[in-house]
């Protein structure tokens, strides 16, 4: 399904741009912002027009989740339940009683690695403004974690907070989600060769016309155009989750995004996950996942997942691989 081979020249994905004709007559490609991140689009249709509107289709999709789950829109559904569900259970849609669900299931099997109520600490951080909490709000904030105490009924569709302070965020896995339903309706509409990114998630489908799509893993320590390794990919999805998307140093030590959910504070062990899966969801929330857990740690829960390989940048920049990405070691000689 997929490969691995190291980078010599950097990297040799297709840049998103703005809708255009590329390569050949058949391939379209368009790049908005949405959710907080860019959205691309790359497809190749016989007929242009179809291609388009398959692409509109795909970005509505996009903005339709972002409406749904962004925790900075007052009316999204997200944003009702963190008002709402310390005082009593909360009606859900269908849709959001299954992302729960799938958010429990990911926190039981690692342990609370991944929970989505690491927002009550997330929230405090902001990194542009190089904002982190003293040791009495995170004190405060950690109190208010534990996905034991997210009362999820799914029978019934609603969610409560079983503590005071309690707030959750999709961010784990929302991303992910997304390409996954931009991947079906793509497929529906008839398109076999394209790919699909929501920041460092992407999926591609099919192949790109006779050979694969080359997806370049960055050097979190170089510039953005250094690539340590470059994956080429037919059907699958992937995610990169590294601690140089959103962050800020102070007194040598990086603050950034990915929090572990039993402290509050960044992980120093991993500077990069990248987490190959059948599915989007399942990439971006493991990623997530063996970045606070570690490379070791990490892997060897992987292990325990078929078909979900990964490629680790510790923090000494050393590489570490799932054993589906290394080579297969030739039988000895008799």
């Amino acid at each position: 399904m997929f490969g691995l081979s190291r980078s010599t020249d950097g990297p040799r994905g297709v840049a998103p741009g703005l809708l255009s004709r590329a390569a050949s007559a058949g391939w379209l490609k368009r790049e908005e912002s949405i959710m907080g991140t860019a959205i691309a689009v790359e497809l190749w249709s016989e007929d242009a027009d179809a291609g388009a509107t398959a692409i509109d289709s795909v970005m509505a999709e996009m903005h339709r989740i972002d409406r749904a789950m962004s925790p900075h829109k007052a009316d999204s559904e997200l944003s009702r339940i963190n008002r709402d569900a310390a005082a009593g259970p909360v009606a859900l849609s269908d849709e959001m009683t299954s992302l729960l669900a799938r958010a429990e299931a990911f926190a039981r099997l690692s342990g609370g690695a991944f929970d989505i109520s690491y927002a009550a600490v997330g929230r405090l951080y902001d990194y542009r403004a190089r904002i982190r909490p003293t040791e009495d709000a995170l004190a405060r904030a950690r109190a208010a974690v534990g996905w034991r105490h997210l009362v999820l009924d799914r029978q019934a569709r609603t969610v409560r907070f079983a503590r005071p302070g309690m707030c959750i965020d999709l961010g784990g896995f929302a991303k992910g989600y997304a390409v996954d339903n931009a991947a079906r309706i793509l497929r529906a509409r008839g398109i076999a060769h394209a790919m699909v990114s929501a920041g460092g998630d992407s999926r591609v489908i099919g192949d790109r016309r006779g050979r694969p799509w080359s997806i370049g893993i960055r050097d979190p320590r170089r510039g953005s155009g250094e690539m340590v390794a470059v994956l080429p990919l037919v059907d699958v999805s992937i995610s990169t989750s590294g601690d140089y998307e959103r962050y800020f140093d102070e007194g040598g030590e990086r603050f950034h995004h990915l929090i572990d959910p039993a402290t509050g504070r960044s992980p120093r062990g991993v500077h990069s996950v990248t987490v190959l899966a059948e599915d989007g969801l399942t990439c971006e929330a493991l990623s997530k996942t063996v970045f606070v857990l570690g490379a070791e740690q990490g892997l060897a829960l992987l292990a325990s997942q078929p078909g979900v390989d990964a490629v680790v940048v510790d923090a000494d920049g050393k590489l570490h691989y799932s054993a589906g990405l290394l080579p297969a070691t030739p039988p000895a000689r008799q």
